[in-house]
């Protein structure tokens, strides 16, 4: 497959690695004989080729991004590839500073301002916002099958009452904004003490922005308060923060209960310790 796609953007390679956590597509890091890194990325399905694509499109110029330097859209065995120049820097970690947490919320708010566009015709990127509870619904529902199979049957019981409660309780949605779904330190990308940019956009969506909280909150700023208040600083210095204390509770708990049906699709075993980790989670907001 990967020598497929270095014929097909004709590149020059030295060496070439595989790059870790990426879950939804394949990933590879290319040395180029000019001395020059690109990034390979072939998503594992054609929709989330199509995301992908349209949301270099969106974002190009507004947000800090990887140029994109080149596209296939694949042929009959495979959905596309893309070429992509390298963000300076390593994926953030929990040691950032308070001025790296400021540039997360300024670059967070930035992307959540770009709303559904007029002029440009989207078919990958859907516009759930006008039935966000019904996507929200549907979310945690399709997963509902697989986590039956993991989870004991009365803390599968009391997760499905908590859900309907807690949804219940939920504040008007805020949107139509738009959203990337997996905002977490793998796909953020820090140079020293500056913010390079944003990657992976496979999964975005125009929708609430209530849910795209949870997994940088859960990986990132739970753990320091001075890092939490940094980057509630610069996300309102773009748009005011939503009050994250009255909907992290419902989506940290759809997020556990998802992730535990995320990791029986995947394969239990190699996903071990991520499903410990959710069970916990899910046990904790149950208790």
């Amino acid at each position: 497959m990967v020598n497929r796609v270095i014929q097909q953007f004709n590149l020059k390679v030295v060496s070439i690695n595989e790059v870790d956590d990426s879950h939804s597509s394949t990933v590879y890091q290319c040395n180029l004989v000019n001395g020059e890194n690109v990034f390979l990325k072939i998503p594992h399905t054609k929709l989330k080729y199509v995301r992908e694509l349209e949301a270099y499109k969106l974002l190009k110029d507004r947000v800090s991004i990887p140029n994109m330097l080149d596209y296939w859209p694949g042929d009959d065995q495979y959905p596309g590839a893309f070429l992509l120049s390298e963000l300076k820097g390593q994926p953030l970690t929990n040691f950032a500073s308070l001025t790296v947490a400021y540039q997360i919320g300024v670059l967070h708010a930035t992307m959540h301002q770009i709303q559904p566009p007029t002029t440009l015709q989207l078919t990958g990127i859907q516009d759930e916002f006008p039935n966000w509870s019904n996507f929200v619904e549907r979310q945690f529902y399709s997963f509902a099958e697989d986590v039956k199979e993991v989870l004991d049957g009365s803390i599968y019981s009391q997760a499905i009452k908590k859900f309907e409660s807690m949804k219940r309780q939920l504040p008007p949605s805020d949107g139509p904004s738009f959203i990337h779904m997996d905002f977490r330190p793998a796909n953020i990308i820090v140079n020293e003490d500056k913010v390079s940019g944003v990657i992976d956009f496979e999964s975005v969506r125009f929708g609430s922005t209530e849910i795209d909280f949870t997994k940088l909150y859960r990986d990132f700023l739970r753990f320091d308060c001075s890092l939490y208040l940094a980057y509630k600083e610069g996300y309102n210095s773009i748009r005011p923060l939503i009050d994250l204390e009255v909907v992290l509770p419902f989506y940290q708990f759809t997020d556990a209960f998802n992730s535990i049906g995320w990791c029986k699709r995947r394969g239990i075993e190699k996903n071990a310790l991520f499903l410990k980790r959710n069970i916990s989670i899910l046990e904790n907001v149950l208790l």
